[in-house]
Formats: C-alpha cells, structure tokens, sequence
C-alpha cells in the first residue's frame, strides 16, 4: 500500500512542478508585455498612445496614469506575494478597457482585452491564497 502511494506522489510532484513553471512563465511574459509593449509608449507619450487617448477624449493626463497602473501591475505580477493581487486588479482595468473599446472606440479591438485576461486568470486561480491572505489583512 505505501508502495502506491509512493508512486502516486512521484506522479503527482512533476504535474506540480509543471503548473509552478508554467503560471511563473506567464508571469514573466504579461510583465514584459504590460511593463514595454503597454506601459511604456503611454509613459513616454509616443504618439501610437496620444492618438488613442485623443480619440477616447480622456486627456493625456488619464494616459499617464494608465500606464503608471499597467506598470504597477506588471511590478506585482513579479512579486510572489503580490502576484494574485496584481493579476486580479489587471483583469478588473482591462474590463474597463473592453468597455471603453466597446463606447469611445466603436468596438475596434474590443477582443484584446479578453485575449489577456485568460492568462491573467490563470495566475490569479493559482495566486488565490495570497490574493485573500492580502485582502484579508487590508480588511
């Protein structure tokens, strides 16, 4: 009997290790991605990211503070213990995002937000004990 479970547990430990590395590369990847393909150009005001919010009509002053939430956000998807909240409040903004896509933008690129989000609930499921150990000391 202890033979088996033994062996239950050899199997089980790899499949552990997977997911570990899997959820810790798709952390990486949306950091990388929030932090230089989304914050930076709102940051830096390079134009691809003025004539967007021009269009949404919210101010550049609006286009600052979403890329400092973005960067912020990409900050705690790297942080072990901040990894769940981050990824949390990441699928709530870009909500938003797919709501302002679907009013300011005429539904142009309306999917993307969701093409992010199923990473980013990956991490927050695996993240769930931080999530609510965090907010549970905020409380």
């Amino acid at each position: 009997m202890s033979s088996t479970t033994t062996s239950t547990a050899a199997v089980a430990a790899p499949s552990s290790k997977a997911v570990v590395r899997t959820v810790w590369t798709l952390r990486i990847l949306l950091a990388l991605f929030f932090a230089f393909a989304s914050a930076l150009p709102k940051l830096l005001a390079l134009s691809s990211a003025t004539v967007v919010f021009d269009a949404i009509g919210a101010g550049h002053w609006f286009m600052y503070l979403t890329g400092a939430i973005e960067l912020a956000g990409a900050v705690g998807l790297l942080l072990r213990r901040l990894a769940g909240p981050a990824a949390t409040a990441l699928i709530v903004f870009l909500v938003f995002a797919f709501l302002t896509q679907l009013t300011a933008m005429h539904g142009e690129n309306a999917g993307t937000p969701f093409f992010f989000m199923v990473p980013l609930a990956v991490i927050a499921w695996n993240r769930r004990a931080e999530t609510l150990e965090w907010i549970g000391r905020r409380a």
